[in-house]
């Protein structure tokens, strides 16, 4: 059994207008119930250059022990 109330035409209107509102680019906000969006990211940002720098280095030195046969 639907025990929700049935909307008015003025409520689904309402509604209607809510939900099909586009969004704000021009001025963007954080969700309210995200506070995770507000913060800057931090933590690991170091560990993507560290990678490509280990990455460079292993294949750098393969490429030399290989050359050097």
């Amino acid at each position: 059994m639907d025990t929700r109330e049935s909307q008015t035409p003025d409520e689904e209107l309402q509604h209607l207008k809510e939900v099909s509102e586009p969004e704000d680019f021009a001025n963007p906000e954080p969700d309210e119930t995200q506070p995770e969006a507000r913060e800057p990211s931090r933590g690991l940002t170091w560990v993507l250059p560290l990678v490509i720098v280990v990455a460079a280095a292993v294949i750098g030195f393969m490429l030399v022990m290989g050359i050097s046969d």
